[in-house]
């Protein structure tokens, strides 16, 4: 990365423990996948909500509702997400997710 470039999130966040992982997070998933043009940004985000819920991976969750609403998403369509992968992924893990939904969405992130 050029010096005059300031790091990333994930660089700021685990660079100093993880700089390959870092480095793949930001120039390989956030820097390819998430622009690959096959899937839309906000099917993209579907995908990625309903993979983080279904494997209770809610400590990514709140972000990536964050960006769920930014690429489209609505509340109402976040919340019938979880609803429906409470039939499919678990109760108690979509009972986790409302909770991090809650809290995105009361604080506007």
């Amino acid at each position: 990365m050029p010096e005059d470039q300031q790091p990333g999130g994930p660089r700021q966040q685990f660079g100093d423990i993880a700089p390959a992982l870092a480095g793949y997070t930001e120039d390989v998933l956030f820097g390819q996948v998430w622009v690959d043009p096959d899937l839309s940004p906000r099917d993209r985000s579907l995908v990625t909500v309903a993979s983080l819920i279904s494997s209770g991976s809610t400590e990514q969750l709140a972000f990536h509702l964050g960006r769920a609403r930014e690429n489209g998403l609505s509340d109402k369509e976040l919340i019938a997400t979880v609803t429906h992968l409470a039939f499919y992924a678990g109760w108690p893990k979509a009972m986790s997710a409302l909770t991090v939904a809650r809290q995105v969405f009361a604080d506007g992130t």
